[in-house]
């Protein structure tokens, strides 16, 4: 019984751990009157080595079952996912509250398609990866038809790596 307890409480994090999204969500209707203006250098808070890292390892494997690799939106893609990034740390959880606000300033940037995977916890991009690979949604995403991808990647105050990567097509 005592296993069974641990094991689906190991679910339970693995479950709030990682999470995925795609461009068909809903989007709220306290989210359409959101101004879709964002500050292009919140990009510079990410942590570009391991956002790169990272990249590095999701074309590594796209590449290998014969995708497209995906280019580096080091601006208004990794603008929306810092500035989610912060909102999952204020909320000390992962989410994807507001996902159409984010979803629908790509599009006003030219995006045809946007979809997202988050994460926290984990301390390399290789386990970040993965975990995002080792779930159908997330692999899903990964394995879209996506041409870019921006980096949301902020230690919140305890050291603790929260991760949002908003994937979109141009």
């Amino acid at each position: 019984m005592r296993s069974l307890r641990i094991s689906l409480l190991a679910m339970a994090f693995l479950c709030l751990a990682v999470s995925c999204s795609k461009d068909e969500a809903v989007v709220p209707e306290e989210e359409l009157n959101f101004s879709f203006d964002i500050d292009v250098n919140l990009a510079n808070k990410t942590d570009w080595v391991m956002a790169n890292e990272i990249l590095q390892l999701l074309n590594d494997h796209r590449q290998g079952i014969g995708l497209q690799p995906l280019k580096l939106d080091n601006q208004y893609g990794s603008a929306y996912s810092v500035q989610h990034t912060d909102y999952m740390i204020i909320n000390g959880r992962v989410s994807h509250d507001n996902f159409g606000t984010r979803a629908s300033g790509m599009r006003e940037r030219g995006a045809k398609m946007v979809g997202e995977n988050v994460a926290y916890g984990y301390t390399s991009a290789e386990e970040v990866v993965f975990a995002w690979l080792n779930s159908p949604g997330h692999r899903e995403t990964i394995e879209s038809d996506y041409t870019h991808a921006g980096f949301g990647i902020v230690q919140d105050a305890r050291g603790t790596y929260y991760f949002t990567n908003l994937f979109y097509s141009k």
